[in-house]
């Protein structure tokens, strides 16, 4: 594991984004979803980055194109939000932010969101898309956040399984225990400034549809194919609930033998690469998830 320690003129933007946070969270109109996507698709779109609705295509979705991309590439961007929030237009800036860091477009998958759907819906329909892409483009990495982040992992061991190659996978701040049983959920739930563990218990269940906790389709820890894995970075920050996920996954998955990496952020909350504008810290971990995507397009 590398501790990536704060850069110092992050120590009063971090503290800052934390207030911000709670007045955001209590004071915001609208529906729960809305919220949700306004909240998001604060991270600005990078320049030179065109976005476009995915029209009369398999999958749904937004695609997010840099200028003079680089021929025969795709990423994948899966979502987060609890299983429950979000919409792939509201992530357009993040993915935008690793497009033109990549050089390479970006599809954004719009999947269907719980409780409407549950397990293996959002699964089997990113399985679907990646399969597509695979066989569109002749590299495809696959990024995810958050929830998105674990069903990243769920989705490319399965693509494993059924012989789809991926070039590499990042995920950031993933969720990959359903069960909540890392230390951390219980030690930095009052400290974390953006996750409540009794919302995450509830995402669980409306997400999983009756499905136990332990099934790897929605908790990838508990996979007993993590060897499959490609060449992965995770990116986790040091005081969110869901550190211990991205500790126990790094640690199982390196221990059977897969190429794993993880970076831990010193004072950085959940998924802070969102916050471009506020954090040099979200601008390095963009660059250097860029740098591993791209030095392993031919692994």
């Amino acid at each position: 594991m590398a501790l990536v320690p704060i850069d110092p003129q992050d120590i009063a933007a971090a503290r800052a984004l934390r207030l911000e946070f709670g007045r955001f969270w209590s004071t915001a109109p609208g529906t729960p979803r809305d919220i949700y996507d306004r909240f998001i698709a604060q991270t600005p779109t990078a320049s030179e980055v065109a976005a476009r609705e995915a029209v009369d295509e398999a999958a749904s979705g937004w695609w997010v194109e840099p200028a003079q991309a680089v021929p025969g590439r795709a990423l994948l961007f899966i979502h987060g939000g609890g299983y429950g929030l979000g919409h792939a237009s509201a992530y357009v800036g993040l993915a935008s932010q690793l497009a033109a860091r990549t050089r390479v477009p970006a599809f954004v998958l719009e999947y269907p969101l719980a409780p409407e759907a549950v397990l293996p819906a959002a699964r089997d329909l990113a399985l679907r898309t990646l399969a597509g892409l695979a066989a569109r483009f002749g590299a495809v990495a696959v990024v995810g956040d958050s929830a998105g982040g674990g069903l990243s992992l769920a989705t490319v061991l399965e693509a494993a399984r059924q012989g789809i190659a991926v070039s590499s996978l990042v995920a950031f701040s993933p969720w990959t225990d359903l069960s909540l049983s890392g230390a951390s959920a219980q030690e930095l739930a009052v400290g974390d400034p953006l996750l409540d563990v009794g919302y995450l218990r509830a995402s669980a269940a409306a997400y999983l549809g009756g499905a136990p906790v332990s099934d790897p389709r929605g908790s990838p820890l508990f996979d007993a194919d993590l060897r499959r894995l490609p060449p992965t970075l995770v990116q986790v920050g040091s005081d969110e609930v869901l550190r211990d996920d991205s500790r126990r996954l790094v640690e199982a998955a390196s221990g059977a033998g897969a190429r794993v990496e993880l970076e831990e952020w010193q004072g950085m909350h959940h998924v802070f690469q969102l916050n471009t504008r506020e954090l040099a810290s979200a601008r390095k971990a963009l660059d250097r998830a860029a740098a591993f995507v791209s030095r392993h397009w031919n692994a």
